[in-house]
């Protein structure tokens, strides 16, 4: 059992060992109604009480491979949800690493068209702000202004880039990246 799966925090964790305490109590009740049954036989007690007791040391050996199996099958399905989760992260991070070279020529690209636009420093943050996806407001929250001057700011940008709108703003730099790989 890996460290992660006896982590209290961890589902398995906490289900591993409380299915394991029930297979170890319907194990000790099984010995025990065992060792009872060895003893009432000894003693002569009669048939229909041994094979009672017997019928329930049954129940509780069933319970026990029962439990046995659930046992087993949550760790052979936990281990292979690991398997599977190593799986995707090792797939996200080569997609991030695939991503992160594309997003820095998208990046660059921006920047020099910003620089043929002739942006000011403050245009160009605004313009990568709605870029992103801001609104007015929470741009004027995070760069600690008035959504009033942003606006002027953004207006700027669409004044100097020849667009009209955050649409047409996004719409330039997304139109070929939106294409059809065969047309890319």
């Amino acid at each position: 059992m890996s460290a992660q799966e006896l982590d209290s925090d961890h589902p398995t964790g906490v289900g591993s060992r409380i299915l394991a305490s029930s297979i170890a109590l319907f194990a000790a009740i099984a010995t025990l109604i065992a060792f009872d049954i060895m003893g009432d036989y000894r003693s002569g007690i009669e048939p229909g009480h041994v094979l009672f007791e017997g019928t329930i040391m049954a129940f509780a050996l069933a319970g026990v491979v029962i439990m046995w199996l659930q046992f087993r099958a949550v760790h052979l399905r936990a281990r292979q949800l690991s398997a599977d989760l190593e799986v995707a992260r090792r797939e996200a991070q080569r997609f991030r690493e695939e991503a992160h070279e594309a997003l820095r020529g998208l990046g660059e690209a921006i920047d020099n068209q910003f620089t043929r636009w002739s942006l000011s420093p403050a245009e160009r943050e605004i313009g990568l702000l709605l870029l992103k996806g801001l609104s007015h407001k929470e741009v004027a929250e995070l760069r600690s202004t008035t959504e009033t001057t942003i606006r002027q700011q953004a207006l700027a940008v669409y004044r100097k880039s020849g667009l009209r709108s955050r649409v047409e703003l996004s719409a330039f730099f997304l139109e070929d990246l939106l294409l059809p790989v065969a047309q890319r």
